[in-house]
């Protein structure tokens, strides 16, 4: 078994994918970024993993199996095909894809429970953002970090909520730009308790950066 790709490739956010669905090819693993895995519903798209630095994707190759899910960058990313020349490096990675679908998984459930601004929280810390204390706190780092967010479409079905929903919870979570535009916010969410996050996500997150 074989990959005729053999240089990294970039591409950029919610442009275009890696694969679709169906398609048959080589596996490849994320260098950079965040890359998202779709079920694709008629002319609508689902999230179903999200796959980080280090991951791998397109595992359905190490069995001869066409992608089962539609691949596409979540942030800007860079992957790279990842060579299977013999069995004993097929049955490695079988291991590792394993193991990945189930932290994976276990991601995806946070991101799909509890209140809004927890989901919200988790998938900063996925996205590996810097998005508290100091070290965002003054207006240029902030105005970089809501760049490199994904467009809020796109959080907003990450986290199965609505993008004013996901809208209103970000303007809580992150420092405020250096220069805002358009009307107050209003109707606020409610600050969250520390028991209403994951286990892995520190207090001082559970108080909501007021913008």
């Amino acid at each position: 078994m074989s990959n005729p790709v053999e240089q990294p490739v970039h591409l950029c956010a919610g442009q275009v994918p890696l694969f679709k669905a169906g398609d048959t090819g080589a596996l490849w693993r994320v260098l950079e970024g965040t890359v998202r895995l779709d079920r694709e519903s008629g002319p609508s798209r689902q999230p179903v993993l999200i796959a980080l630095p280090g991951d791998l994707v397109g595992i359905e190759s190490l069995c001869d199996q066409p992608y089962q899910f539609t691949a596409i960058a979540f942030t800007d990313c860079r992957l790279a095909p990842v060579p299977v020349t013999n069995e004993t490096e097929r049955k490695a990675l079988l291991r590792e894809a394993l193991f990945q679908q189930q932290m994976r998984t276990q991601d995806m459930a946070t991101l799909r429970t509890g209140n809004v601004l927890s989901r919200l929280a988790c998938l900063l810390q996925l996205l590996g953002l810097s998005w508290q204390g100091a070290q965002a706190a003054d207006g240029s780092s902030a105005d970089a970090l809501r760049s490199a967010l994904p467009a809020l479409r796109e959080l907003a079905q990450m986290v199965d909520a609505k993008a004013e929903t996901v809208c209103r919870g970000l303007a809580q979570l992150l420092p405020p730009r250096r220069r805002k535009s358009g009307p107050a916010r209003v109707h606020p969410l409610s600050p969250v308790a520390p028991t209403g996050f994951a286990p892995w996500v520190s207090p001082p997150m559970a108080t909501g950066t007021q913008s």
